[in-house]
């Protein structure tokens, strides 16, 4: 039998699953819920329902959206022929907080890395390559972050595009090596897209 009644205990389980919880934080958390008299179990409860009923990946750009298409694959006023790809929907949403860049996006909702077992084949590269063929792409801005996995992505992608008459830029190195684009601040994102590079050498 465990430490506390089995709902409780369900639920220490499920907080853990979370990226950055641990043992010690999801117990508080759920014990916290347990307490709580102001109707926020039942909100979060509610919310956690409507998240799965109403969210859903945008099919052109994959960025997490209610409507269909997101708000920015909608926009007739963003400049169609540049994409910028980037690891993360919070990685989209940094630089659109920036608000540095008026083109469209593309997120791969991961990087290459041997070692969680991400190859090629599960990222959205694939569909990538779909809307370059479909869309009249003329610059792929690739933004994956500045760490090895986030290089050797960029590189992958700028591999497969060498040849095919598209501008690829990379992000120049304003943001630090080892650094996440969605904990940049405004400044120092418009200095690396202001400053980007081409990726193919």
């Amino acid at each position: 039998m465990g430490r506390y009644p089995k709902p409780l205990e369900e639920l220490i389980y499920l907080l853990r699953q979370l990226p950055g919880i641990g043992k010690k934080s999801a117990t508080r958390f759920a014990l916290f819920l347990v307490r709580e008299e102001n109707g926020i179990t039942e909100r979060l409860a509610k919310a956690l329902l409507e998240l799965k009923r109403r969210i859903r990946l945008c099919p052109i750009c994959l960025n997490v959206t209610e409507d269909i298409p997101c708000h920015v694959c909608s926009d007739p006023s963003r400049e169609r022929g540049i994409v910028c790809v980037v690891e993360t929907p919070e990685d989209e949403m940094a630089i659109e907080d920036a608000g540095i860049f008026k083109g469209r996006y593309h997120i791969l909702h991961g990087v290459l890395s041997p070692i969680d077992n991400m190859g090629p084949e599960d990222l959205h590269i694939g569909k990538l390559l779909e809307r370059i063929e479909k869309e009249n792409i003329k610059e792929l801005i690739l933004a994956t972050n500045p760490t090895p996995e986030g290089e050797a992505t960029a590189n992958y992608i700028a591999e497969l595009l060498k040849g095919k008459g598209i501008k690829i830029t990379r992000i120049a190195s304003g943001i630090p090596m080892g650094g996440d684009i969605k904990y940049m601040d405004p400044v120092t994102l418009k200095q690396s897209f202001e400053n980007r590079k081409s990726a193919i050498p």
